[in-house]
Parts: structure tokens; C-alpha cells; sequence
């Protein structure tokens, strides 16, 4: 105990004013994302090059679906992720052993060829990052208090992490698919996810207690009913898979509807649960719009693994001082941008406190900035060849990092304050469902990408998303009162 205090707390341990925990949490996350981005920003690239050029030779429309698809399918899975740590292992435990999983994801990637390797790695690189991702910043959110105004500011570092790890991994893994190969590339994403293993396991210590507890414990005769039903959704998977239901083709298509329908079931057990609380039912009604609003968002950034991607590859001049630059760095310019503007906004959220914009107009700001950013691709409609100038695309993006930065941390924030307490791990599932929503429409819309028709493709995408951003600030004020004091 500190000498002089009169209780027996240890005072709390804090980097820049933050928990020390945000540390950890901030590395392991760094890493994760490192292998994460690093892996599917050549992924694509992998699915629809030529066998001579080390691909698999699909069609490119299929293989933009699949990268689409198969994040949706990341974020579709934080719900088992969020459901393990709820009733089984806890937050904190379910965090290191996603990390191991998606280690080993990528490691079949990197080992196994052709679509063998695609189906197992991506298949375990999803199961894992569901686990890691929506814990990890669940726990991060246990580290604050409902009303603690550091809260913006201190998920806005831990989106720094994030993104330093989305800027090098693109780097590191495009850099090795070019000069010695795809399955190079893979590797590298193993081994990130190696370090963010060990780094987590040094410092464990400084999440203290946070995340250890189970809040809502799974009942032992309530296991064998869990298992069978698990048994039974691996049946029926497999058996979709068996009869040709499900294809390569439309893989975007089934996840996307796949999780609208998850998400209106995990809407519906939160506003009928006896362990939901009034005022937390109508906290949960509040994040029904925010939900939306969010996968609109990410329908458009996510594009940067599909559309953006083939628009890298095949319109994008990247020539750097007659040194041509690895298509897949397209993944790496945008963290740039919020690695440098991140500080800037966590010390506005922090300095601003209570008088900043609400989080519905936040993320009425954040959609309709993203609009805007489709926008700015108009003028380089009608070009032909690899006629648009890297350093011209790296400035739209700074129009997605700004819009990003006035969304994603905030939902996550927010998410943590909305949760009832029995759903703490799974409501932040539900949030990533929005996210993979966003991500696998990304997959589909891809499918209408034609660079002959670019400016209607851009514009009308643009235009929506700054319809729904206006809707959003329209009825912000309603919202508000809703999340009933949460800010």
C-alpha cells in the first residue's frame, strides 16, 4: 500500500494519463493487425493472379467477393468470440487464445498450397481474430469507468496501435509477394502474430484483474446442449458447402445475408433478456441506428481490399523515382494518415471532454465524410491505363482516415458504455457485426466495379453514404436521449 493513503487500493499505474493496461492491449492489437492487414492486402492479388505469377488463377470478380466475404466472416465470428469470453474463459484468456489461433491461421496460409491452404487458414485466421478482436477491445473499455472522459481519447491510442501495425504489415508482406512470393508473405504475417503472442504474455500483469471474470457463467448441464448445437451448425455448413448451395461466386452474397440475419437475432435476445436491465434495453435501442450508420461506413472503407485493390493494381501509377512500388502498398497509405492525425484527435477528444460533439453527430460526421471521400475518385473517371498518380490517391485517402477517426474509435467507445452487463464481450460482437456487414457488402458491391463505368460507381456510392450521414445527424438528437447520459 502507498504510504499515507488511508485504503487499501493501489493507485493506479498510468502511461500519458492513461491505464497501464492500455500499453498491452495497445501491443498485442499492433501485432495482430500487422499480420491481419499484412495478410489480406495480398490476398486478393493471390486468389486471381495467373499460376505463372505464383496466384490461383480465379476470376477477379470471385476473388474480390472472397476477400469481401471472408472479412465479413472475420467479423461474424467476434459473436462466438464474444459468447466464449462471456460464459466460458473470460475476456482476458479468450485474447491470448484467439492470438494463437490466428498464429496458426496464417501459418497454414504460409505452408499449405492452393485452395487447401486458403480454406484452412483463412478458416482459423477468422475463428481467431473474432476471439481476439472484440475482447480485446471489450477489456480495454474495463479499464475505464461509464463517465471517464479519457475513455475517446484512450481508444483513440489503442486505433494508433492499430493502425501502425496496418502500415507495416502491407509493407513487409508486399515487399516479400513480389521480389520472392506469395507464401513468403503469409509467413511474415505469422510471425507479427507471434511477437503480439509473446509481448501479450510478458506484460499480462498490467491488465491486473480486468477481464478475468466470467460474468455470465455457462451451467454444466447446459455444456452438452452447446456442443450438440455446435455439431450440428458444422453439419449444416458443411453440407451448404457439399451441395454447391454456396460457391466461390457468392460467397459475398450469403455471408452478407448471413449476418443480417444474425444481427437482427442478436438485437432481438438483447431486448428480450431477462438479465437486460430497462435502462439498458434502451441504451441497446440507441445502438440500432449507430449499427446502421456504422456498416454504411465500412461498406465503402473496406473497399480498399476489393475495389481498391484491383484500382491499385490496374489504374494506379506507382512508380516512386523509377522504382516501381508493390500494388498491395494501396493497404499501407491510410494508416499513414491516422498514425499522424491519431494523437491529434485523442488529445481533442481529451481536451474537449463533455463539450465534444455527441457520438451520434460523430458518426453522422464520420459517413458523411466517407461519401465525400468516393467523391474525390471522380475526377480521375474516364482516364485510361495506369494513369492515376499514387501521391493523388494517397490525398483522397486522408479523407477516409479523418472520416475513420471520427467513427471507428468512437463506436468502439461507445459500444463498451451501451452494453448491458451481462452482454459486455458479445455486445461488442454486435458492433462488429456492423463492421463485418460493412466489410462483406464491400465483397458484393465490388462485383458492379467496372473501370468503364467508374464515375456512376464512385458517385452513387458517394451520394448514399452522404444521405445516410445526413439522416444520422438529423435524428442524432433522438439517439442521445436514448443512450440515456451516455455521451
Amino acid at each position: 500500500m502507498t504510504e499515507g493513503r488511508t485504503d487499501d487500493r493501489a493507485p493506479e499505474r498510468t502511461v500519458f494519463g492513461h491505464p497501464i493496461g492500455l500499453v498491452n492491449l495497445f501491443g498485442v492489437e499492433l501485432w495482430e493487425r500487422f499480420s491481419f492487414y499484412g495478410m489480406l492486402t495480398i490476398l486478393g492479388y493471390y486468389l486471381y493472379y495467373s499460376v505463372t505469377e505464383g496466384g490461383l488463377g480465379l476470376p477477379q470478380a470471385t476473388a474480390t467477393g472472397i476477400v469481401g466475404a471472408y472479412g465479413g466472416l472475420v467479423y461474424l465470428s467476434t459473436v462466438l468470440g464474444g459468447w466464449v469470453a462471456d460464459r466460458v474463459l473470460g475476456m482476458e484468456r479468450t485474447v491470448f487464445y484467439g492470438g494463437t489461433v490466428v498464429m496458426l491461421g496464417h501459418i497454414a496460409l504460409a505452408v499449405l498450397p492452393g485452395l487447401t491452404g486458403v480454406g484452412v487458414g483463412l478458416g482459423l485466421v477468422a475463428l481467431g481474430s473474432g476471439a481476439l478482436k472484440a475482447n480485446a477491445s471489450s477489456l480495454l473499455g474495463t479499464l475505464y469507468d461509464k463517465d471517464d472522459a479519457r475513455a475517446d481519447g484512450g481508444f483513440t491510442l489503442f486505433y494508433l496501435g492499430i493502425n501502425l501495425g496496418a502500415f507495416v504489415g502491407p509493407l513487409i508482406t508486399g515487399l516479400l509477394q513480389s521480389s520472392v512470393g506469395f507464401h513468403w508473405g503469409f509467413g511474415a504475417a505469422a510471425v507479427g502474430m507471434a511477437l503480439g503472442l509473446g509481448q501479450y504474455v510478458a506484460f499480462r500483469r498490467n491488465l491486473g484483474t480486468h477481464g478475468r471474470d466470467v460474468p455470465n457463467p455457462l451451467p454444466r448441464d447446459k455444456v452438452a446442449v452447446y456442443v450438440g448445437a455446435l455439431i450440428v451448425v458444422v453439419a449444416l455448413v458443411a453440407a451448404v458447402l457439399a451441395t454447391g448451395v454456396v460457391k466461390l461466386a457468392n460467397l459475398s452474397q450469403v455471408t452478407t445475408g448471413v449476418i443480417i440475419a444474425a444481427s437482427v437475432a442478436y438485437f432481438a435476445v438483447m431486448l428480450r433478456s431477462p438479465k437486460v436491465e430497462a435502462v439498458e434495453r434502451t441504451r441497446v435501442r440507441a445502438f440500432i441506428p449507430l449499427f446502421v450508420a456504422n456498416a454504411v461506413f465500412w461498406s465503402l472503407f473496406q473497399q480498399i481490399f476489393t475495389v481498391l485493390a484491383v484500382y491499385s493494381d490496374e489504374r494506379m501509377n506507382w512508380s516512386i523515382f523509377g522504382w516501381t512500388a508493390p500494388s498491395s502498398w494501396i493497404g499501407s497509405i491510410e494508416p499513414v494518415w491516422i498514425i499522424l492525425l491519431s494523437p491529434v484527435f485523442a488529445a481533442m477528444w481529451t481536451k474537449l471532454g463533455n463539450r465534444a460533439p455527441t457520438t451520434p453527430r460523430k458518426f453522422a460526421y464520420g459517413v458523411i465524410g466517407m461519401g465525400v471521400a468516393f467523391l474525390l475518385f471522380l475526377p480521375f473517371a474516364g482516364t485510361t491505363g495506369k494513369a492515376v498518380p499514387a501521391l493523388l490517391v494517397a490525398a483522397v485517402l486522408a479523407a477516409f482516415a479523418v472520416s475513420e477517426l471520427m467513427l471507428s474509435p468512437i463506436g468502439l467507445s461507445v459500444t463498451t458504455k451501451l452494453a448491458p452487463q451481462a452482454f459486455r464481450a458479445q455486445m461488442m460482437a454486435l458492433y462488429f457485426f456492423s463492421v463485418g456487414l460493412g466489410t462483406s457488402m464491400s465483397g458484393v458491391l465490388a462485383g458492379y466495379y467496372d473501370p468503364a463505368r467508374e464515375f456512376a460507381y464512385f458517385g452513387i456510392l458517394g451520394a448514399v453514404a452522404i444521405a445516410v450521414g445526413v439522416v444520422v445527424f438529423a435524428i442524432s438528437g433522438w439517439i442521445s436521449r436514448l443512450m440515456e447520459g451516455v455521451h
